[in-house]
């Protein structure tokens, strides 16, 4: 008994979907880390401000991993739990030694900029697969990240 003999989905297109959330997950345990690393080591003016705000982030983004991964689950896929997998497969690189706010809060933006847009090619290859459930999931990721770059980059401003 498999999941897919019950949600109608086609297997081939849904693996093709399977393999571009394991790719987001990759993503998403690299940028955790990184998420982590700014909130423990950030310093200066913004230092309260940062701290709080960086540990919303990767509450959230811990959340969304856990959600990529049951969703590979219910699709079929299997998913990887090997941090050196990981960072074969995520296009989000490793930072260190962060501890300037802009430098952490660009990192965020650039980072988010990628999400973003593997997000929509993920909701898209959903969408040709039938699958409404991922791409509603990409489609609630896209709207809270978009609202956050707008946050992010007002409180940037000069």
């Amino acid at each position: 008994m498999k999941t897919l003999d019950y949600l109608g989905l086609n297997e081939a297109r849904t693996n093709e979907t399977v393999n571009a959330l394991q790719k987001l997950l990759a993503d998403y345990q690299v940028y955790y880390t990184n998420l982590r690393g700014f909130h423990w080591n950030i310093q200066g003016k913004s230092f309260f401000v940062l701290h709080a705000k960086l540990e919303e982030l990767y509450d959230g983004v811990s959340e969304k991993a856990d959600e990529l991964a049951e969703r590979i689950l219910t699709l079929g896929g299997v998913p990887e739990n090997r941090y050196s997998e990981y960072l074969k497969t995520a296009s989000v690189k490793e930072a260190s030694g962060v501890t300037c706010g802009r430098e952490a809060l660009k990192n965020v933006l650039d980072t988010l900029k990628h999400l973003i847009g593997e997000e929509r090619k993920t909701m898209e290859t959903a969408s040709v697969a039938g699958d409404e459930g991922t791409a509603a999931m990409m489609s609630d990721y896209l709207r809270e990240q978009e609202k956050l770059v707008w946050m992010l980059t007002a409180y940037m401003a000069e």
